[in-house]
């Protein structure tokens, strides 16, 4: 079964809250209870230190030097998690866990060796990877001599677990820094492509109106020096501005209609984020073969499914919406065929409402035909336009 899309980025954006300082309370809240979770490795000091198994000042100093672990575990973690730090001060505190680790480890006993799980786990959400793939076996080790200097041999499950976790944080880290890093490529890629846009259009339109105002200024000059002496003259270049002017707005109309124009894929593609987004799971074709069909007939099948994907999306409460783009061979010709079925209600009106009947209008324009209706499961809507443009328009009337 095909993840939902919405539950992908859900689980990336969450990732990705989780490697950067919080900016609101629940962000505050959740990053907390994600992190202190963690501490349950923590139960074995503090069992230590409630049972009463030292003196009161090994017991004091006990739950001092357990507050400040704690204090810069949090201090370090929270903070820099899933960013690689090559500042000194990341490494000093590192460091400082490491020593009330190992001094809170051979004075209080072998209870305290789960410290240096937490010291593995800041080495792998903070450190630039290379430096943690050394460090979580230092650690490791540093740990396991600490435990043969206090006489404890049972304690591989310790070492393989202060290895696994570790180096499961570096992965973890690395997947929240490859999230942000991809979200600011996205960010990029978007303004790249807007800006290619504005490119293409300020192009567009120089070509179009370079070389027409560049006549008009220059008849108009023309017509101005001659109207002194030769009137008649004067006004055939003034019917002539009138004409460039004329043809240039022309011009710009067309331009204007073709950036308006939908096109199939991007609509195809908008599909798809629309009925994700409503909640809808969606099977949407990714890359139609639209190879010798005309324009016009594309942008009409873009505008049919323009039309039934907000007919989708707000009136008929579907939960599951299928898109079809095939090539057909019919007794006319070969066509190009656009079905969008829902398992909705279709809306509550009986008659085709007004973005259907001007949907077959616009189809009929271009020699297609709009079949739209209930069926067993749902609600279907075929629209099919000639595929090779050589349909006779006017047949249809």
């Amino acid at each position: 079964m095909t993840e939902d899309p919405r539950t992908h980025e859900a689980r990336a954006e969450r990732l990705m809250r989780l490697g950067q300082s919080p900016s609101n309370r629940p962000e505050l809240l959740r990053k907390s209870l994600w992190i202190g979770v963690w501490l349950v490795f923590l139960s074995s000091p503090v069992h230590d230190l409630a049972a009463g198994n030292h003196a009161t000042a090994g017991t004091v100093a006990g739950w001092l030097g357990l507050v400040a672990f704690v204090g810069v575990y949090l201090m370090l973690v929270f903070r820099n998690m899933g960013r690689p730090s090559s500042r000194p001060f990341a490494g000093a505190l590192i460091v400082v866990l490491a020593v009330l680790a190992a001094a809170l480890s051979f004075s209080l006993g072998s209870a305290w060796l789960g410290l240096f799980v937490y010291v593995s786990v800041a080495c792998g959400a903070t450190l630039p990877l290379r430096t943690a793939y050394w460090t979580i076996p230092v650690t490791a080790a540093a740990m396991l001599l600490i435990a043969l200097r206090l006489g404890e041999n049972d304690l591989w499950s310790l070492v393989v677990l202060v290895l696994l976790i570790g180096y499961a944080m570096t992965g973890v880290g690395q997947l929240i820094r490859t999230t942000i890093e991809l979200r600011k490529a996205r960010a990029t890629v978007a303004q790249l492509a807007a800006n290619e846009e504005r490119l293409r259009l300020a192009r567009d339109l120089h070509d179009l109106l370079g070389h027409s105002l560049s006549l008009i200024t220059l008849k108009s000059e023309l017509a101005g020096r001659m109207l002194p002496g030769h009137p008649d003259k004067a006004a055939q270049q003034v019917a002539d501005i009138e004409q460039v002017s004329r043809q240039a707005l022309v011009d710009v109309r067309e331009a204007v209609t073709g950036y308006r124009r939908p096109r199939l894929a991007a609509e195809l593609a908008g599909a798809q984020v629309a009925l994700t987004a409503a909640g809808v799971t969606a099977q949407v074709p990714a890359e139609p073969d639209l190879a010798g069909v005309p324009e016009d007939n594309g942008s009409a099948l873009a505008w049919a499914l323009r039309e039934a994907v907000t007919n989708v999306v707000r009136h008929s409460g579907a939960e599951r919406c299928t898109v079809e783009v095939l090539r057909r061979q019919t007794l006319d010709g070969a066509v190009l065929e656009l079905c969008v079925e829902d398992n909705g209600s279709g809306g509550s009106g009986k008659a085709p409402g007004n973005g259907l009947t001007g949907l077959t209008e616009r189809l009929e324009k271009v020699g297609g035909t709009l079949e739209a209706g209930r069926v067993k499961h749902g609600f279907r809507l075929v629209a099919r336009v000639p595929a090779d443009g050589a349909a006779d328009v006017g047949s249809g009337a």
